[in-house]
This record gives structure tokens, sequence and C-alpha cells, in this order.
């Protein structure tokens, strides 16, 4: 196996050797023990992808039981987990000895398929050109193509639309990105200033951004109270998860959510 593509990792070298090197190359994190049956019989498949990838994307293998401080940081409770990591970060995860089909998914979903099994592009739809004229800013051009579809035609994807161009199009919430992201600077944990925040973001279009600062909130407040920031904050990532275009932002959302409500 080539040292470059295939390596193991432990406590010592995690930050090193994955977090770091994931800013250059997507790096694979394969968390295992030598006691673990669907362990054995993943390791050779993560190893054959490797190789079959050419350079796409490197394997790092821990041994949970010889590596506790990262197991522990990762919250691991059932192995094998396989963690991708891309940008000194977590993006995506699968538990158990998924079948060689589902991990090239799996992988491809993150990476791009290979130039040579691009399926030729369908013919847009109605739908399909009203998000592009989304996309592109053209409102009242997106907005009569909606309003012009029958009624057999509005299904869920065209209630999302129409909920997207409805909050692009509404009056820009109040509040200067500059002095509300200073508050936040000042002190992180003025909810209202994150809140502001998030919808001037969202207004733009920019949910990335909206999500990270409400997901803040979640984070940092604990208290259980319907009425209080951290029950908000919820309810308004879900509320925009619906209209979000980017469904990666909208899976690394919920999945963050996820985590911060556990």
């Amino acid at each position: 196996m080539t040292p470059e593509l295939s390596y193991d990792v432990t406590d010592a070298d995690f930050e090193a050797a994955v977090l770091e090197r994931s800013l250059d190359v997507p790096v694979l994190l394969d968390c295992w023990a030598p006691w673990c049956g669907p362990c054995r019989a993943l390791g050779p498949l993560l190893d054959k992808l490797v190789q079959a990838y050419g350079g796409r994307f490197v394997l790092a293998k821990l041994n949970t039981d010889e590596s506790p401080q990262v197991a522990q940081a990762m919250g691991i409770r059932s192995i094998p987990q396989v963690t991708l990591f891309q940008g000194g970060r977590p993006v995506d995860q699968f538990l158990g000895a998924l079948p060689e089909g589902q991990i090239r998914a799996f992988l491809d979903r993150h990476l791009g398929a290979a130039p040579d099994a691009e399926p030729e592009a369908p013919a847009p739809t109605p739908l399909d050109d009203a998000e592009a004229l989304i996309d592109e800013g053209a409102y009242a051009e997106a907005q009569a193509l909606l309003d012009a579809q029958p009624p057999a035609a509005r299904d869920a994807r065209h209630a999302k639309l129409v909920a997207r161009l409805k909050l692009l199009t509404a009056e820009a919430p109040p509040g200067d990105p500059a002095a509300l992201a200073a508050r936040i600077a000042a002190n992180p944990r003025d909810h209202e200033a994150r809140f502001q925040l998030a919808a001037l973001h969202a207004h733009r279009g920019d949910f990335q951004a909206a999500f990270e600062q409400l997901l803040e909130v979640v984070l940092r407040d604990k208290t259980a109270d319907e009425d209080g920031w951290r029950q908000k904050a919820r309810r308004q990532l879900v509320e925009w998860f619906e209209v979000c275009p980017d469904p990666e932002v909208v899976s690394q959302g919920r999945r963050y959510l996820g985590m911060y409500l556990n």
C-alpha cells in the first residue's frame, strides 16, 4: 500500500495527519479496532477504493483502542465509523461495513463522479428554469414562471422555490453586518446579534453563513425554554433548511444541529 495514500494515525499525530492534511486533500478516516469483525471486512475494501480513486482522497486508519483521546473527542460509540475530512473539518460520515457501491456513492457525493462516469444531463424542466432564474437574481421572471405552473406541477419542490423566492424578495432585515459582527466579537453570547446577522445572510441567499450563526446560538445557549434563544434558533434552522438550495449545506446544517441538541 502506497504510504501517501493510506497510513495509520494516532492521538499524537491526528491533528497533522488528518486535520491539517485535509486542507490539501480529502482524508477518509477509518476508525476501527482489532476485535471488530465488520472493521476487518471493511478495511480491505477501503484499501481497494483509495487505490482505485488514484489520489482523489487519502485513507487514514485510527485504532480506537490505541487512540482513546481522538475516539472520545469524536464521540465514537460504534465502529467501524468512517468520516470524511475536508478543509480541516469533518463533512460527512457513515457507520458499519457498507457495500462497495454505497461507499463509492458516498465518496462521489463529495469528490465528484469520475469524468467517464458522468451521465448525460437531462433536459431542464420549468422548475429547473425557475431555480436558475432565482440563482441569477431574475426574481420577477422566476415568480412569473412559478405562477404559471399548473396545479399538478406544484409539488414540494415548487413550494420550496416559492418560499425561497419569498425570502429573497422580502424587505431587507434591519441591521448593519459589520456592526453586528463587532457585537458578536465582543460578546459571543449576543444571540440577538447572531439572529439579526443570520437574517441578513439568509436574505441575500448565503444560507451557510446564516446556519453558522444560528448553530452557534444552539451550541452556546443550553436553556430548554421553548421561547428561549436555543429553541428559536432550532425552529428557524428547520424552516430555512426547507428553502436552502444547496443539499450539502443543508445536510451539514442538519448534522451539526443534531449533534448540538444531543
